[in-house]
């Protein structure tokens, strides 16, 4: 049975880091507003870029850009990126990126395709670097996102344009955190490259009633956007992992404050009934003593 001394310096411990996770949970509240923001922001400007180009893709041959289709690609290779977060204390945030990412490649592994992989966030990285090394083998190991501004994901976006115009792989797939609410946040995967009709129905449906023109022609048009989408879809997924980054932490920090609270009632309580078993004690020792005078 532990000392009252013990039972003070656990007590005076557990409000210690009380204070530390109420901060932290504050920290978060006062950074998810601005996050949340940005990734509504850019989920709207995001959608509305991918109904163009969805727009576009209806109306031309898929033959007519790269990353429409295969082409005459064998389709043996494939890139993920996975975006995490640099830091952790936001529950299981990152662990159900890797633990996703982990099922996507065995699946990609099992139909015998060659895998690389890109880790935005350092804690994914973290996570997934004990895999196979050559899945690291363009040489982009992982890049912290609190660097990844938009100008940091266009150089980004522009070197994986470019392994893939080489042919270092033949397919593009994003995993993200999409920021639902403070406390939900689901994994989302998308397929970036080909981009495909069967992505875009959705958008296409939604967006009947709309009417674009495109000078000079679709073709061109769809050139010059395409690897902006790309790009864009990207800097989405970065702005939503920020944001689910921020509302994980949150919900982390005000339950592990509450349960810091409950472990200091329950720590309090056995304090103070040991307190009263030795005071009973010593009353019972100094009775018995005077009774025997």
């Amino acid at each position: 049975m532990p000392s009252l001394k013990d039972l003070r310096n656990r007590i005076d411990s557990v409000k210690s880091t009380k204070k530390i996770t109420q901060a932290m949970k504050m920290v978060a509240a006062s950074k998810l507003k601005k996050a949340q923001i940005l990734a509504e922001k850019g989920r709207s400007y995001s959608k509305g870029l991918d109904e163009i180009v969805g727009d576009l893709v209806s109306s031309v041959d898929e033959q007519s850009h790269p990353l429409l289709g295969m082409g005459s690609r064998k389709g043996d290779s494939a890139l993920i990126i996975a975006v995490s977060s640099d830091k952790g204390l936001c529950g299981g945030l990152n662990s159900n990126i890797a633990k996703s990412v982990r099922k996507k490649i065995r699946e990609l592994e099992n139909i015998r395709k060659s895998i690389s992989l890109v880790c935005v966030g350092k804690k994914g990285f973290d996570l997934l670097s004990n895999l196979n090394k050559n899945l690291f083998d363009l040489n982009l190991k992982h890049m912290p996102i609190g660097d990844m501004d938009y100008r940091a994901t266009e150089d980004l976006g522009n070197i994986i344009l470019k392994n893939f115009y080489d042919h270092k792989f033949d397919e593009c797939f994003l995993f993200y955190n999409y920021f639902k609410s403070v406390i939900s946040q689901e994994v989302k995967i998308e397929t970036l490259i080909p981009y495909s009709k069967t992505n875009t129905n959705d958008n296409i449906e939604e967006s009947n009633d709309k009417y674009y023109e495109y000078e000079p022609d679709e073709e061109e048009v769809l050139s010059k956007i395409l690897p902006k989408n790309f790009i864009v879809q990207m800097y989405k997924s970065i702005l939503e992992s920020r944001a689910s980054e921020q509302g994980a932490r949150m919900t982390a920090m005000d339950n592990a404050t509450r349960n810091a609270g409950d472990m200091i009632d329950n720590l309090s309580l056995k304090y103070n009934r040991q307190r009263q078993a030795i005071i009973t004690k010593e009353l019972i020792e100094i009775i018995s003593g005077a009774e025997a005078l």
